[in-house]
């Protein structure tokens, strides 16, 4: 079994000083693949590079303290490509991407973390941007490779994706134009949303962010937000899924699917 996690850190030293390299030394996954690691280069060199035994492979933001993703893994991959070729967005830290290829399969495990639009209009309309830019990328990719792209994408896609869906429909994270994105790519692209794959109609359990105000997390008043989006072979071989709500290590849970790979 293929174990694969993915977990929105909202600071990679935030993070770590909640238990995370204790938890995976005892969750054991083959990869783990990070979002929002808030840290340079110099920041992870010596400390941070490895957790767990799981060697770590990033995509910095230029700007400190921004974005940023990774993917820790205990099995050595044949290439690394950091960045998907975006003027605009690579700056941002905002893609990294794992190649297990061999002479039977081509390969790849993905670390994507999507804009937020939360913050204000000029957000929304980058993350507009990105999902633009974004979307022949991915066409693009699955007529090369399989592969599983794991992240937060900073969308609710369906009604059962968070618990207040009636007063978000015009807020950023669950605006139709940007569930419209999930549902092409889902339909005329072929991925898989491999949690509904898994679980079609698993509601208040499904949630993997928490707002920081009002009890959200308490309540579980959430969002699902982090996604394992698969090309239909890799997501044929999913077996079981998992959301840990134990230690809270972030804003957002780290859900865990298996794969018999």
């Amino acid at each position: 079994m293929f174990k694969l996690t993915s977990l929105n850190l909202n600071g990679i030293r935030s993070a770590t000083s909640k238990g995370l390299e204790a938890w995976l030394a005892t969750h054991s996954p083959d990869c783990i693949c990070v979002q929002e690691v808030k840290a340079q280069a110099d920041d992870v060199a010596g400390r941070f590079d490895q957790l767990a035994g799981l060697k770590g492979h990033f995509h910095f933001a230029q700007k400190k303290g921004y974005s940023g993703v990774g993917i820790y893994t205990r099995h050595e991959p044949s290439d690394v490509q950091v960045g998907y070729g975006s003027t605009e967005f690579d700056a941002e830290g905002r893609y990294v991407e794992l190649r297990f290829d061999t002479p039977q399969r081509k390969m790849s495990v993905i670390s994507a973390y999507f804009p937020s639009g939360s913050s204000g209009e000029e957000r929304q309309q980058a993350k507009f941007r990105f999902l633009e830019e974004f979307y022949p990328y991915l066409v693009t990719l699955k007529s090369q490779r399989e592969f599983v792209l794991c992240g937060d994408v900073n969308i609710a896609h369906q009604e059962i994706d968070l618990k207040n869906w009636k007063g978000n429909r015009k807020n950023s994270g669950f605006l139709p134009e940007e569930r419209a994105w999930v549902t092409k790519l889902l339909g005329d692209v072929g991925l898989v949303d491999v949690y509904r794959q898994l679980q079609p109609s698993s509601t208040d359990a499904a949630y993997t962010w928490w707002s920081n105000r009002g009890q959200a997390y308490a309540k579980n008043v959430g969002w699902r937000l982090d996604y394992h989006l698969a090309t239909p072979a890799v997501a044929a071989f999913a077996r079981t899924e998992s959301i840990y709500k134990g230690e809270r290590f972030s804003d957002h849970a780290p859900i865990t699917i298996e794969y018999a790979l």
